[in-house]
């Protein structure tokens, strides 16, 4: 599993358990991967039925305006560009 990077932001990367991926960005990875699973929280309305789901990949960002560009950046991304991603572990 990918480390949380030492920054306030990060950009993180979901395998659900259908195989899709989900991106999204947070402050602290280990919480949000733990509400995406509906631990403390409900999550995205994406995840909620697609769990249990796996953190596959994080990029550390130096604030949240650059969070949220990157974030984009990856969703714009076709599958096989972002499970590309994933494997590099960038």
């Amino acid at each position: 599993m990918p480390t949380a990077p030492d920054a306030a932001w990060c950009v993180y990367m979901l395998r659900c358990a259908d195989g899709t991926l989900y991106t999204g960005i947070t402050t602290d990875i280990a919480r949000r991967v733990a509400e995406h699973n509906g631990e403390g929280g409900p999550g995205a309305r994406y995840t909620r039925s697609r769990r249990p789901v796996q953190l596959v990949y994080v990029e550390a960002a130096a604030d949240r305006a650059e969070a949220a560009r990157r974030e984009a950046a990856i969703k714009r991304l076709d599958r096989v560009r972002k499970l590309a991603l994933c494997a590099s572990g960038r």
